[in-house]
């Protein structure tokens, strides 16, 4: 008895030891390990290219970026607080068991392995499903933020009994999956069941045949229970915790996936800081195309002086905010290259790059920050007074002192509490604010009205004062005073030159849309 007692105990105390280690290495390694991880998750997420976000929910990836640290938390936890235990158990009891009678510990430790191998070998089989079912989850998560973010949409077509029929397709896929994904666990549940009656027939047979042969006393028999009532619930919970485990590393996949992908857009090796003197943009032979819609620009040569105002106008579709985007490097060319200051960007750090352009979108979008934060982004060492000089040379200050907390205004999400104009104004101040040397209008003053257009136009002409300006403009009135006015129809330069210049061009396209925004409406 005295034996059996020290055993015990042993198993106690190691047991103890196990799990009191776990508890004070969890706060120094698997916290930090999670921390890591999910900035990594940020920061390689983020470098991602424009074309990856385009093709991505946005709430889709949080959920990956949340189920995969959260899966990293749960597989430690059970590797380490389950299985790394479970085994030591298992190796203590088929040692104390055969000590006694070796037979047992052999029948047990044969047992036992397999009884894992199985759970192992159903976990691997039922992978495939868990994996699917993390693929649906997380398109779930998608649709629904997508709904959430078009809510006005819903509302102002009516069209909320179809997005609950789409979500609910959808969760009737993940709701089979699942069902399927659970009805297999209790198929495993059952067959584990199978095998602790096995063994425990086994013990009674082994010790009805030979209780006087192997010598087995009842002190022995009530021992190998007592061992193998316990195996039976560390491996029932072993059991569970491996298809978790599994299940764990379903979740895991989709941004381990996104995480082993390379950057559609990187740096090459040994990229150098763009340096911008002058500002002259040169593009040389550009050819490209989205995978989408084919070819957009076709042997496009362009040179910009520096210091020049150059306006693109034409037709929707033409190439023009495409011409915006590959000066900052959204996309690789086909074919050609892009020159500033006689530097190929292609072979130049993408943060320098961008560093030197400023832009004033068509649609801004702001962080869900205060008025201050979204306009200091422009330069993030700015002051406060730094940052009210160029939201007052924008314009800005009119409407943000109508607000209670003024530059403390919290705008919403992507910016949802201001106006169009409003927001505007804020991305023409964050221009104003960055002072780059290269400026990119893209339609800056389309969501303004006359009042407020007027009010900014002597703030626009300073903010362009030194700076190689390129102005995207579908309204005509808003570039007669560029430098150069480039005309641009399916992804080829048409026509260029001044104002004036262009309007003798007879049967020109500019020509074509000063007369017809000259004219007004035509009637019916």
């Amino acid at each position: 008895l005295f034996t059996i007692l020290v055993y015990m105990l042993l198993a106690a105390l190691t047991s103890w030891v196990f799990w009191r280690s776990a508890t004070f290495l969890n706060q120094f390694f698997e916290l930090r390990v999670i921390k890591d991880l999910t900035n990594t998750c940020f920061k390689y997420l983020q470098e991602h290219s424009y074309n990856f976000f385009n093709n991505n929910f946005a709430g889709s990836l949080v959920r990956k970026v949340n189920k995969f640290s959260r899966s990293y938390e749960t597989i430690v936890d059970i590797a380490y607080w389950n299985i790394s235990q479970t085994l030591l158990r298992i190796i203590i009891i088929v040692v104390v068991l055969s000590m006694r009678q070796w037979v047992v510990g052999a029948v047990v430790l044969a047992w036992a392995f397999a009884y894992i191998g199985f759970q192992f070998f159903f976990s691997e089989y039922k992978l495939k499903y868990d994996v699917e079912r993390s693929k649906i989850d997380s398109q779930l998560t998608g649709q629904l933020a997508d709904t959430i973010t078009n809510n006005i949409n819903i509302k102002l077509f009516g069209t909320l009994n179809f997005e609950i029929k789409s979500f609910n397709a959808l969760q009737q896929k993940w709701y089979k999956i699942q069902h399927f994904s659970w009805t297999l666990a209790g198929v495993a549940e059952m067959i584990q069941s199978l095998f602790m009656l096995l063994l425990e027939f086994g013990v009674f047979y082994f010790a009805i045949k030979y209780r006087e042969t192997a010598h087995l006393t009842v002190g022995d028999f009530v021992l190998i229970q007592i061992y193998i009532i316990g195996l039976f619930d560390h491996l029932w919970n072993f059991g569970k915790n491996i298809r978790k485990y599994y299940e764990a590393m379903s979740d895991a996949q989709e941004m381990t996936e996104i995480l082993l992908a390379p950057h559609e857009v990187s740096d090459i090796k040994g990229a150098k800081n763009l340096t911008v003197t002058d500002g002259a943009i040169s593009f040389k032979n550009v050819d490209f195309g989205y995978q989408q819609t084919g070819p957009i620009l076709k042997k496009l040569n362009l040179d910009i002086k520096a210091g020049e105002k150059v306006a693109l106008i034409g037709p929707s579709g033409g190439g023009k905010s495409t011409i915006t985007r590959i000066i900052f490097r959204f996309f690789d060319l086909q074919k050609g290259k892009v020159l500033i200051d006689n530097q190929d960007i292609s072979k130049v750090t993408q943060a320098s790059l961008r560093e030197g352009i400023s832009l004033v979108p068509q649609e801004p979008i702001l962080f869900h920050r205060s008025l201050m934060e979204n306009i200091r982004y422009g330069k993030l060492n700015a002051t406060d007074e730094e940052v009210k000089a160029a939201a007052k040379l924008a314009h800005c200050d009119e409407f943000i002192n109508r607000f209670p907390d003024k530059y403390n205004t919290y705008v919403g999400e992507r910016g949802v509490k201001l106006s169009g104009g409003e927001r505007q104004r804020i991305a023409i101040a964050r221009a104003i604010l960055k002072n780059a040397p290269i400026l990119v209008l893209d339609e800056a003053t389309s969501s303004l009205d006359s009042e407020s257009e007027k009010l900014i136009q002597d703030a626009m002409i300073n903010l362009m004062q030194g700076k190689t300006t390129i102005v995207i403009a579908h309204r005509l009135s808003t570039i007669m005073n560029m430098d150069r006015i480039i005309v641009i129809e399916n992804g080829e330069i048409t026509e260029e030159g001044k104002h004036k210049e262009l309007l003798k061009a007879n049967e020109g396209t500019y020509q074509k849309l000063w007369q017809i925004q000259a004219g007004g409406f035509s009637k019916a």
